[in-house]
Protein backbone atom coordinates (compact mmCIF):
# COMPACT_ATOMS: atom_id res chain seq x y z
CA UNK A 1 0.00 0.00 0.00
CA UNK A 2 1.61 3.72 -1.20
CA UNK A 3 2.41 5.40 1.78
CA UNK A 4 0.61 8.96 2.46
CA UNK A 5 2.62 12.05 0.79
CA UNK A 6 2.73 14.09 3.68
CA UNK A 7 4.03 10.70 6.02
CA UNK A 8 6.95 10.28 3.96
CA UNK A 9 7.90 14.12 3.89
CA UNK A 10 7.42 14.04 7.75
CA UNK A 11 9.77 11.10 8.01
CA UNK A 12 11.94 12.90 5.65
CA UNK A 13 12.52 16.01 8.09
CA UNK A 14 13.08 13.63 11.31
CA UNK A 15 15.63 11.30 9.21
CA UNK A 16 17.42 14.50 8.17
CA UNK A 17 17.10 15.93 11.75
CA UNK A 18 18.33 12.37 13.24
CA UNK A 19 21.12 12.62 11.26
CA UNK A 20 22.51 16.15 12.51
CA UNK A 21 22.96 16.79 8.58
CA UNK A 22 20.67 20.39 9.50
CA UNK A 23 19.40 22.26 12.19
CA UNK A 24 15.70 22.48 13.34
CA UNK A 25 15.35 26.05 11.99
CA UNK A 26 16.85 25.31 9.01
CA UNK A 27 14.68 21.73 8.12
CA UNK A 28 11.70 24.28 9.14
CA UNK A 29 12.89 26.76 6.46
CA UNK A 30 13.24 24.50 3.93
CA UNK A 31 9.81 22.83 4.01
CA UNK A 32 8.08 26.12 4.88
CA UNK A 33 6.76 25.06 8.42
CA UNK A 34 7.38 26.82 11.43
CA UNK A 35 9.43 25.74 14.24
CA UNK A 36 6.47 24.63 16.72
CA UNK A 37 5.00 22.18 13.83
CA UNK A 38 8.68 20.85 13.73
CA UNK A 39 8.89 20.48 17.25
CA UNK A 40 5.81 18.93 17.48
CA UNK A 41 6.56 16.25 14.89
CA UNK A 42 9.94 15.64 16.84
CA UNK A 43 8.39 14.88 19.72
CA UNK A 44 5.78 12.26 18.42
CA UNK A 45 8.32 10.70 16.80
CA UNK A 46 10.35 10.37 20.09
CA UNK A 47 7.27 9.63 21.70
CA UNK A 48 5.41 7.30 19.28
CA UNK A 49 7.74 5.98 16.31
CA UNK A 50 6.79 6.54 12.56
CA UNK A 51 3.54 5.29 12.80
CA UNK A 52 2.12 8.10 14.28
CA UNK A 53 3.45 10.32 12.23
CA UNK A 54 -0.13 10.90 10.13
CA UNK A 55 -2.20 13.94 10.37
CA UNK A 56 -5.04 13.92 12.88
CA UNK A 57 -8.53 15.25 13.45
CA UNK A 58 -8.69 18.28 14.28
CA UNK A 59 -12.33 18.12 15.76
CA UNK A 60 -12.59 19.80 19.09
CA UNK A 61 -12.75 16.76 21.84
CA UNK A 62 -15.31 18.61 23.66
CA UNK A 63 -18.47 19.88 22.90
CA UNK A 64 -19.79 22.27 25.94
CA UNK A 65 -23.05 23.54 24.06
CA UNK A 66 -24.20 20.29 22.48
CA UNK A 67 -27.80 18.85 23.04
CA UNK A 68 -27.95 16.66 25.76
CA UNK A 69 -28.37 12.74 24.82
CA UNK A 70 -31.69 12.81 26.84
CA UNK A 71 -32.67 15.12 24.83
CA UNK A 72 -32.11 14.75 21.74
CA UNK A 73 -34.05 11.25 22.73
CA UNK A 74 -36.73 13.16 23.82
CA UNK A 75 -37.42 14.81 20.25
CA UNK A 76 -37.31 11.79 18.72
CA UNK A 77 -40.09 10.66 20.23
CA UNK A 78 -41.90 13.67 19.93
CA UNK A 79 -41.31 13.52 15.98
CA UNK A 80 -42.21 9.94 15.91
CA UNK A 81 -45.57 10.81 17.71
CA UNK A 82 -45.76 13.51 15.22
CA UNK A 83 -44.40 12.91 12.03
CA UNK A 84 -45.72 15.74 10.67
CA UNK A 85 -45.00 18.16 12.72
CA UNK A 86 -41.88 20.62 12.26
CA UNK A 87 -39.05 21.90 14.48
CA UNK A 88 -41.17 25.32 15.86
CA UNK A 89 -44.25 22.83 16.91
CA UNK A 90 -42.75 20.33 18.35
CA UNK A 91 -40.30 22.83 20.96
CA UNK A 92 -43.80 24.08 21.72
CA UNK A 93 -45.46 21.03 22.35
CA UNK A 94 -42.24 20.06 24.88
CA UNK A 95 -41.96 23.24 26.47
CA UNK A 96 -45.88 23.63 27.37
CA UNK A 97 -44.95 19.27 28.71
CA UNK A 98 -41.74 20.60 30.52
CA UNK A 99 -41.86 24.11 31.31
CA UNK A 100 -38.91 23.47 33.39
CA UNK A 101 -36.67 22.29 30.32
CA UNK A 102 -34.12 24.29 28.67
CA UNK A 103 -34.92 23.20 24.95
CA UNK A 104 -32.59 24.21 21.66
CA UNK A 105 -33.94 26.46 19.30
CA UNK A 106 -36.01 25.01 16.14
CA UNK A 107 -32.92 25.65 14.34
CA UNK A 108 -31.39 23.39 15.67
CA UNK A 109 -34.04 20.89 16.78
CA UNK A 110 -34.30 20.87 12.85
CA UNK A 111 -30.07 19.63 12.52
CA UNK A 112 -30.70 17.39 15.06
CA UNK A 113 -33.64 15.92 13.14
CA UNK A 114 -31.98 15.70 9.69
CA UNK A 115 -28.56 14.22 11.64
CA UNK A 116 -31.41 10.97 12.88
CA UNK A 117 -32.71 10.77 9.17
CA UNK A 118 -36.00 11.65 10.28
CA UNK A 119 -36.30 15.36 8.02
CA UNK A 120 -36.69 15.54 4.14
CA UNK A 121 -35.45 18.65 2.55
CA UNK A 122 -38.08 20.87 0.77
CA UNK A 123 -38.18 20.38 -3.03
CA UNK A 124 -37.38 23.52 -4.91
CA UNK A 125 -40.28 24.30 -7.47
CA UNK A 126 -39.22 26.87 -10.08
CA UNK A 127 -40.79 30.31 -9.50
CA UNK A 128 -41.94 32.91 -12.35
CA UNK A 129 -39.96 35.89 -12.69
CA UNK A 130 -41.36 38.62 -10.20
CA UNK A 131 -43.29 41.62 -12.24
CA UNK A 132 -41.51 44.91 -11.32
CA UNK A 133 -43.29 47.03 -12.84
CA UNK A 134 -45.12 49.67 -11.36
CA UNK A 135 -49.24 48.85 -11.69
CA UNK A 136 -51.65 51.17 -13.94
CA UNK A 137 -53.86 53.62 -11.62
CA UNK A 138 -57.20 51.99 -11.99
CA UNK A 139 -58.99 55.23 -12.63
CA UNK A 140 -61.20 54.78 -15.83
CA UNK A 141 -62.84 51.95 -17.20
CA UNK A 142 -61.30 49.19 -19.05
CA UNK A 143 -57.56 50.47 -18.04
CA UNK A 144 -57.21 47.40 -15.69
CA UNK A 145 -58.94 44.49 -15.51
CA UNK A 146 -58.83 41.98 -13.16
CA UNK A 147 -58.86 38.05 -13.38
CA UNK A 148 -58.60 34.91 -11.18
CA UNK A 149 -59.79 32.19 -10.32
CA UNK A 150 -62.46 31.01 -7.41
CA UNK A 151 -60.98 28.43 -4.91
CA UNK A 152 -62.33 25.30 -6.51
CA UNK A 153 -64.92 23.56 -5.21
CA UNK A 154 -67.09 20.38 -4.83
CA UNK A 155 -70.41 20.34 -7.04
CA UNK A 156 -73.42 17.74 -6.11
CA UNK A 157 -72.74 15.46 -8.75
CA UNK A 158 -68.55 14.85 -6.88
CA UNK A 159 -66.90 16.49 -9.92
CA UNK A 160 -65.05 20.24 -8.91
CA UNK A 161 -65.75 23.51 -10.15
CA UNK A 162 -63.16 26.07 -10.93
CA UNK A 163 -64.51 29.47 -11.27
CA UNK A 164 -62.88 31.90 -13.69
CA UNK A 165 -63.86 35.66 -13.19
CA UNK A 166 -63.06 38.70 -14.83
CA UNK A 167 -64.10 42.05 -13.45
CA UNK A 168 -62.90 45.80 -14.80
CA UNK A 169 -60.89 47.37 -11.69
CA UNK A 170 -62.55 51.25 -11.93
CA UNK A 171 -65.99 49.98 -11.72
CA UNK A 172 -66.30 46.56 -10.31
CA UNK A 173 -68.20 45.47 -13.11
CA UNK A 174 -68.22 41.54 -13.84
CA UNK A 175 -67.61 41.07 -17.02
CA UNK A 176 -67.30 37.44 -16.35
CA UNK A 177 -68.04 34.37 -14.28
CA UNK A 178 -67.51 30.83 -16.53
CA UNK A 179 -68.09 27.58 -14.44
CA UNK A 180 -64.34 25.46 -15.34
CA UNK A 181 -63.29 22.20 -15.39
CA UNK A 182 -59.51 22.71 -16.14
CA UNK A 183 -57.94 25.90 -15.78
CA UNK A 184 -55.82 25.69 -18.42
CA UNK A 185 -55.60 27.89 -22.18
CA UNK A 186 -57.73 26.24 -24.43
CA UNK A 187 -60.13 26.75 -22.17
CA UNK A 188 -59.47 30.15 -21.07
CA UNK A 189 -58.96 31.76 -24.09
CA UNK A 190 -62.41 31.40 -25.40
CA UNK A 191 -63.57 33.09 -22.50
CA UNK A 192 -61.22 36.20 -22.78
CA UNK A 193 -61.90 36.04 -26.40
CA UNK A 194 -65.91 36.34 -26.41
CA UNK A 195 -64.94 39.62 -23.15
CA UNK A 196 -62.84 40.86 -25.93
CA UNK A 197 -65.92 40.50 -28.50
CA UNK A 198 -68.25 42.02 -25.94
CA UNK A 199 -66.42 44.73 -23.97
CA UNK A 200 -63.80 45.64 -26.53
CA UNK A 201 -60.08 45.94 -25.29
CA UNK A 202 -58.53 46.68 -21.89
CA UNK A 203 -54.53 47.82 -21.43
CA UNK A 204 -54.07 46.10 -18.66
CA UNK A 205 -55.29 42.69 -17.03
CA UNK A 206 -54.00 41.53 -13.62
CA UNK A 207 -53.55 38.40 -12.41
CA UNK A 208 -51.92 36.34 -9.68
CA UNK A 209 -48.92 34.04 -11.03
CA UNK A 210 -50.76 30.79 -11.21
CA UNK A 211 -51.44 28.99 -14.79
CA UNK A 212 -52.68 29.74 -17.62
CA UNK A 213 -51.51 33.14 -16.32
CA UNK A 214 -48.02 32.71 -15.75
CA UNK A 215 -45.05 30.27 -16.29
CA UNK A 216 -41.66 30.08 -15.58
CA UNK A 217 -40.56 30.75 -18.93
CA UNK A 218 -38.12 34.02 -19.59
CA UNK A 219 -40.22 37.18 -17.88
CA UNK A 220 -42.60 34.59 -16.57
CA UNK A 221 -44.78 34.99 -19.99
CA UNK A 222 -47.39 32.10 -20.58
CA UNK A 223 -48.96 31.40 -24.06
CA UNK A 224 -52.31 33.88 -22.75
CA UNK A 225 -50.04 36.14 -21.86
CA UNK A 226 -47.89 36.64 -25.16
CA UNK A 227 -51.24 36.67 -26.84
CA UNK A 228 -53.11 39.42 -24.46
CA UNK A 229 -49.22 41.20 -25.42
CA UNK A 230 -49.94 40.71 -29.22
CA UNK A 231 -53.26 42.30 -28.90
CA UNK A 232 -51.48 45.73 -26.80
CA UNK A 233 -52.69 44.22 -23.70
CA UNK A 234 -49.99 44.83 -20.44
CA UNK A 235 -50.03 41.07 -18.91
CA UNK A 236 -49.32 42.53 -14.67
CA UNK A 237 -48.89 39.96 -12.15
CA UNK A 238 -49.52 40.74 -8.62
CA UNK A 239 -46.63 39.45 -6.35
CA UNK A 240 -46.51 36.24 -5.11
CA UNK A 241 -48.13 35.74 -1.51
CA UNK A 242 -49.56 39.32 -2.15
CA UNK A 243 -53.56 38.97 -2.91
CA UNK A 244 -54.48 42.36 -1.59
CA UNK A 245 -52.95 43.55 -4.26
CA UNK A 246 -56.11 42.64 -6.31
CA UNK A 247 -57.48 43.25 -3.51
CA UNK A 248 -61.41 44.39 -4.96
CA UNK A 249 -61.48 41.24 -7.37
CA UNK A 250 -60.62 39.05 -4.36
CA UNK A 251 -62.89 40.61 -1.77
CA UNK A 252 -65.89 40.24 -5.08
CA UNK A 253 -65.03 36.36 -4.75
CA UNK A 254 -66.17 36.22 -0.92
CA UNK A 255 -69.44 37.40 -2.10
CA UNK A 256 -69.81 34.94 -4.97
CA UNK A 257 -69.00 32.45 -2.22
CA UNK A 258 -71.27 33.47 -0.32
CA UNK A 259 -74.44 33.63 -2.39
CA UNK A 260 -73.90 31.27 -5.79
CA UNK A 261 -71.83 28.33 -4.36
CA UNK A 262 -73.18 27.62 -0.68
CA UNK A 263 -74.78 24.90 -1.40
CA UNK A 264 -72.94 24.21 -4.84
CA UNK A 265 -75.39 23.07 -7.79
CA UNK A 266 -75.56 19.62 -8.95
CA UNK A 267 -74.04 19.85 -11.65
CA UNK A 268 -72.03 22.18 -14.25
CA UNK A 269 -75.20 23.57 -15.99
CA UNK A 270 -77.15 24.17 -13.01
CA UNK A 271 -73.81 26.08 -11.68
CA UNK A 272 -73.37 28.61 -14.74
CA UNK A 273 -76.85 29.00 -14.00
CA UNK A 274 -76.40 30.17 -10.79
CA UNK A 275 -73.33 32.14 -11.97
CA UNK A 276 -75.12 34.21 -14.51
CA UNK A 277 -78.28 34.88 -11.97
CA UNK A 278 -75.52 36.24 -9.41
CA UNK A 279 -73.50 38.63 -12.50
CA UNK A 280 -76.71 40.15 -13.56
CA UNK A 281 -77.55 40.72 -9.60
CA UNK A 282 -74.04 41.91 -8.73
CA UNK A 283 -73.61 44.58 -11.94
CA UNK A 284 -77.46 46.15 -12.07
CA UNK A 285 -78.70 45.65 -8.40
CA UNK A 286 -76.70 45.27 -5.72
CA UNK A 287 -75.30 48.79 -4.45
CA UNK A 288 -71.28 49.01 -3.96
CA UNK A 289 -70.49 50.79 -0.95
CA UNK A 290 -66.91 51.90 -2.71
CA UNK A 291 -68.97 53.45 -5.49
CA UNK A 292 -71.14 55.16 -3.32
CA UNK A 293 -73.97 53.25 -2.84
CA UNK A 294 -74.06 52.94 -6.73
CA UNK A 295 -74.06 49.63 -8.99
CA UNK A 296 -70.97 48.95 -11.27
CA UNK A 297 -73.31 49.28 -14.44
CA UNK A 298 -73.76 52.92 -13.54
CA UNK A 299 -69.84 53.23 -13.79
CA UNK A 300 -68.88 51.24 -16.20
CA UNK A 301 -68.57 51.89 -19.92
CA UNK A 302 -67.43 49.68 -23.05
CA UNK A 303 -63.80 50.17 -23.95
CA UNK A 304 -63.08 52.25 -27.26
CA UNK A 305 -60.32 49.83 -28.20
CA UNK A 306 -62.35 47.04 -30.81
CA UNK A 307 -61.04 43.31 -30.52
CA UNK A 308 -59.18 42.63 -33.81
CA UNK A 309 -57.02 40.48 -35.38
CA UNK A 310 -53.19 39.50 -34.32
CA UNK A 311 -50.65 42.11 -36.28
CA UNK A 312 -47.57 40.69 -37.51
CA UNK A 313 -44.44 41.63 -35.63
CA UNK A 314 -41.44 43.00 -36.82
CA UNK A 315 -38.02 43.72 -34.94
CA UNK A 316 -36.02 46.33 -37.46
CA UNK A 317 -33.69 47.43 -34.81
CA UNK A 318 -32.74 43.97 -34.26
CA UNK A 319 -29.60 42.43 -36.24
CA UNK A 320 -32.15 39.18 -37.02
CA UNK A 321 -35.43 37.89 -36.45
CA UNK A 322 -35.98 34.11 -35.47
CA UNK A 323 -38.95 31.94 -35.44
CA UNK A 324 -39.10 29.69 -32.00
CA UNK A 325 -39.63 26.38 -33.08
CA UNK A 326 -42.40 23.69 -31.58
CA UNK A 327 -39.59 22.53 -28.96
CA UNK A 328 -39.03 26.03 -28.10
CA UNK A 329 -35.67 26.90 -29.48
CA UNK A 330 -34.31 29.49 -31.98
CA UNK A 331 -31.50 28.67 -34.06
CA UNK A 332 -27.64 29.88 -34.05
CA UNK A 333 -25.12 29.28 -36.44
CA UNK A 334 -27.10 25.64 -36.72
CA UNK A 335 -26.59 25.43 -32.66
CA UNK A 336 -29.77 25.49 -30.30
CA UNK A 337 -30.94 28.31 -27.89
CA UNK A 338 -33.45 26.97 -25.39
CA UNK A 339 -36.23 29.59 -24.66
CA UNK A 340 -39.39 28.05 -24.24
CA UNK A 341 -42.22 26.12 -25.20
CA UNK A 342 -44.90 28.97 -24.66
CA UNK A 343 -43.18 31.24 -27.73
CA UNK A 344 -43.32 28.04 -30.23
CA UNK A 345 -44.42 29.60 -33.41
CA UNK A 346 -43.67 33.20 -32.25
CA UNK A 347 -41.43 35.67 -33.73
CA UNK A 348 -38.37 37.02 -31.39
CA UNK A 349 -35.77 39.67 -32.43
CA UNK A 350 -32.09 38.90 -31.64
CA UNK A 351 -29.62 41.72 -31.44
CA UNK A 352 -26.03 41.96 -30.57
CA UNK A 353 -25.17 43.80 -27.72
CA UNK A 354 -20.59 42.65 -27.12
CA UNK A 355 -18.76 41.10 -28.91
CA UNK A 356 -20.29 37.36 -28.36
CA UNK A 357 -23.33 38.23 -26.35
CA UNK A 358 -26.66 38.48 -28.48
CA UNK A 359 -29.56 39.90 -26.57
CA UNK A 360 -33.28 37.98 -27.06
CA UNK A 361 -36.40 40.03 -27.60
CA UNK A 362 -40.32 39.64 -27.50
CA UNK A 363 -41.74 42.35 -28.55
CA UNK A 364 -41.34 44.41 -25.61
CA UNK A 365 -39.72 42.22 -23.34
CA UNK A 366 -36.14 41.43 -23.33
CA UNK A 367 -36.46 37.84 -22.30
CA UNK A 368 -32.26 37.00 -21.90
CA UNK A 369 -28.67 36.90 -22.87
CA UNK A 370 -26.61 34.25 -24.81
CA UNK A 371 -23.25 33.98 -25.84
CA UNK A 372 -22.16 32.61 -29.25
CA UNK A 373 -20.16 30.15 -27.00
CA UNK A 374 -22.26 28.25 -25.12
CA UNK A 375 -25.85 29.38 -26.59
CA UNK A 376 -27.42 29.19 -23.04
CA UNK A 377 -30.10 31.70 -22.52
CA UNK A 378 -29.40 33.39 -19.17
CA UNK A 379 -32.90 35.00 -17.89
CA UNK A 380 -33.03 38.93 -17.10
CA UNK A 381 -34.40 38.67 -13.38
CA UNK A 382 -35.95 42.31 -13.92
CA UNK A 383 -37.65 42.49 -17.68
CA UNK A 384 -38.34 45.91 -19.59
CA UNK A 385 -41.65 47.30 -18.41
CA UNK A 386 -43.77 47.17 -21.10
CA UNK A 387 -45.51 50.18 -23.24
CA UNK A 388 -49.18 51.04 -22.49
CA UNK A 389 -51.54 51.70 -24.64
CA UNK A 390 -53.31 55.58 -23.90
CA UNK A 391 -56.90 55.09 -23.46
CA UNK A 392 -58.87 57.87 -25.36
CA UNK A 393 -62.15 58.15 -23.00
CA UNK A 394 -65.50 58.67 -25.16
Amino acid sequence: MTKNKNVIEVEGKIVECLRSELPMSALCRKYEISRKTGYKWWRRFEREGRAQLVDRSHAARSHPNATAEEIVTMLVSARKAHPTWGPRKLVRWLSVRHPRLRLPSPSTVGMILKRQGMSRPRRTRPRATPYAAPFLGCDAPNVVWCADFKGSFVMGNGRRCNALTISDAYSRYLLRCEAMSHIDDPRVRPVFESAFAEFGLPAAIRTDNGPPFSTVAPAGLSRLAIWWIKLGIRAERIAPGAPQQNGRHERMHLTLKREATKPAAPNFLQQQARFDAFVARYNDERPHEALAMRVPADDYLHSPRPYGGLGELEYPFHDWTAIVTTCGRICYEKRKVNLSTVFAGQKVGVAQVSEHIWLVTFMDYDLGYFDDETCRLEPIENPFQPKVLPMSPE
